[in-house]
């Protein structure tokens, strides 16, 4: 009886060579954001968070991207490297983050605060970055609004945990915050993360700023239930940078479940564990080895962003880029 074990590793090391060998023929690179499916992300030339693929996608010599990710990256990618094609497995790709604020409501806002400065995470649709003065990351956005004159009053959006996060450590009063949330993020709550803490006192805490979470983890070092050195509030980016220098035996991770197949590589000797582990994007998650394999085939579906939008946009997002230039992202 053949072994089904053994018919899946074939089936994937055919799906793996094709899809390498399409990309050769199409004269693509393949991006993949660390919330992708474990074998999504082992296929791809480049892995990381959104600031690290969009420089790679800035500077990228093929002349088609492949971008395995939600919708608001491609697009980034398309503004930045307006001259190569970019494809997305899967157009459907959304967010629920970039679709918690519209172009129209950044233009009433900025209405209701003229004079103010625009700072718009990267997790917008690349008609909220034509609106904005300066993009960030999650592990650069307290250096972006440091850069702002701190008598100008600065609106942060859309996500309120991430808007928090930089309220609280730069001190500022005069930072207006979108109340907008991703709700994987969200829904990791201090509850949870106080009762796995409890259960694992020995365990290092890395928790993504989007988190509900957030705050919760400073309470705890606050009180004293978690040691402070044991908390650690990071991007994506910077959880790998920590990972590879934990000295701890166990971490708990606060973000997106696909982020663990990277820190687990970046530190197979550390066991990663999920606060939650129904923490799972559903749009990340619409990106399959099929559907890859069938984006190189058919050359579907390409983004597009039109140039108008796409100029505006660029300024913002290189602006971002520079300031972000040692750090990781999303």
């Amino acid at each position: 009886m053949e072994d089904p074990m053994t018919t899946a590793t074939v089936a994937d090391a055919k799906w793996a060579r094709q899809v390498r060998e399409l990309a050769r023929e199409q004269d693509a690179v393949i991006l993949a954001h660390n919330y992708q499916l474990p074998e999504v992300q082992d296929i791809a030339d480049h892995t990381g968070d959104s600031l690290a693929l969009s420089r790679i996608a800035a500077r990228a010599e093929a002349s088609t991207i492949v971008f395995c990710g939600v919708h608001f990256m491609a697009e980034t990618a398309k503004i930045l490297a307006p001259d190569k094609t970019v494809l997305i497995p899967d157009a459907r790709a959304g967010c629920s983050l970039a679709d918690s604020i519209t172009a129209e409501q950044l233009r009433e806002w900025k209405q209701q605060h003229p004079g103010a400065v625009v700072v718009s995470y990267v997790n917008t649709t690349a008609e909220v970055k034509a609106e904005t003065d300066i993009c960030c990351t999650s592990s650069n956005a307290v250096d972006v609004v440091r850069s702002i004159p701190a008598d100008q009053p600065v609106l942060f959006c859309p996500d309120q945990f991430l808007g928090a996060h930089v309220k609280r450590v730069t001190g500022r009063e005069n930072l207006h915050i979108w109340a907008g949330e991703c709700h994987v993020h969200a829904g990791i709550n201090g509850d949870e993360l106080a009762a796995r803490a409890d259960r694992a006192p020995e365990a290092d805490l890395f928790i993504h700023p989007e988190c509900g979470c957030a705050t919760s983890a400073l309470y705890l070092a606050g009180e004293g239930a978690v040691a402070e050195e044991r908390v650690h509030i990071l991007s994506t980016g910077g959880m790998l940078d920590a990972a590879r220098e934990t000295g701890a035996r166990s971490v708990l991770v606060a973000t997106e479940v696909g982020m663990l197949h990277q820190l687990r590589k970046a530190a197979p000797e550390v066991d990663f564990r999920a606060v939650n582990e129904k923490a799972s994007c559903r749009y990340m998650k619409m990106i399959t080895p099929e559907k890859v394999l069938d984006c190189l085939r058919a050359g579907t579906d390409e983004v597009r962003v039109p140039e108008r939008i796409a100029g505006q946009a660029r300024t913002a997002v290189e602006r971002m880029i520079g300031i972000g230039k040692s750090g990781g992202g999303e």
